[in-house]
């Protein structure tokens, strides 16, 4: 008959064993917490992602009527709500987010100094979706006050070093000069975007009507002081980490709202009222590569 010591020792051989135990580790494994977004985060993500593609929708149908050569900003504003409508899809659905880590030091009065690690959840997709979108707003405003295309350039290329600045600043070890350092970098490009839109702006649509002067004026404080308010919460919650991540998200969710389909819609209702913001494109823009005119060289007549 097998006694019970027999099985515990056939089953659990390593409890049973006689042989010497292994040095008892004194270091306590580090712990690891984990700031996510939760059911409000998600929920405000879906809103937004059916916000967009709605505004999309609307912008369409307001093109529809309108001929290809004069349909520039309605192509432009329909593309950023698109390009939003796809990264806030891919953020609802838990693809497009990393986490950002950093250990933080503890300390203790009567005992040694203890560590525990923060990983917080940053959604890389909003920044791919700024680095699209935020040019398309920046060209429509260009567009509109008649801006050369040599500062447009310059300011969407300042746009999106802003972005990657960001991008690279919210992935940065925590406590180091690096990430405030793209934190500055992010802030200056700010500077030289309103620098080519706003003082470029001014005088080129000064020979415009006082229409498209208010107009334009209107819609270009609306997007650079609106745009103030990103790096602002981004350095409070993203950076600084002052806030939980639903938050952020909601904020940043509202910012967007007010930046992209509610810009669109200001401008594209504005434009059709007023006959002197059309631009028209024609050739390769609205009628492709015409082949009248072409020298075909061995085939027969």
């Amino acid at each position: 008959m097998i006694s019970p010591e027999q099985v515990a020792e056939m089953l659990y051989p390593q409890a049973t064993s006689t042989a010497t135990p292994g040095p008892i580790p004194t270091v306590a494994p580090t712990p690891t917490y984990y700031q996510v977004a939760h059911e409000a985060g998600h929920r405000t993500l879906w809103v937004i992602f059916a916000a967009m593609t709605v505004a999309a929708a609307v912008f369409a149908l307001l093109s529809w009527n309108v001929p290809v050569s004069k349909r520039v900003y309605h192509t432009t504003t329909t593309l950023t709500v698109i390009v939003s409508a796809l990264a806030y899809f891919a953020m609802a659905s838990g693809q497009a987010s990393s986490f950002s880590c950093h250990v933080v030091r503890d300390s203790h009065k009567h005992v040694p100094d203890t560590f525990h690690e923060v990983c917080r959840q940053v959604y890389w997709a909003r920044y791919v979706q700024w680095a699209v979108a935020t040019p398309l707003v920046l060209l429509n405003l260009c567009l509109l006050a008649g801006i050369s295309g040599a500062h447009t350039l310059m300011a969407v290329a300042a746009d999106v070093i802003m972005v990657l600045g960001g991008l690279f600043a919210a992935f940065g070890a925590e406590h180091t000069a690096q990430k405030w350092g793209w934190f500055a970098i992010s802030a200056l490009s700010y500077l030289f975007v309103a620098w080519h839109v706003a003082l470029n702006g001014m005088r080129a649509v000064s020979n415009k009507s006082a229409r498209v002067k208010k107009l334009w004026a209107s819609l270009a404080t609306y997007v650079l002081v609106l745009w103030v308010a990103y790096p602002i919460v981004w350095g409070i919650a993203t950076l600084a980490r002052r806030t939980n991540v639903d938050t952020e998200v909601i904020i940043f969710a509202i910012l967007d709202a007010l930046a992209l389909p509610v810009f669109g819609l200001w401008l594209l209702i504005s434009h059709r009222a007023i006959a002197e913001t059309n631009i028209e494109l024609g050739g390769y823009w609205s009628q492709g590569v015409l082949a009248e005119g072409r020298i075909r060289i061995g085939e027969d007549e």
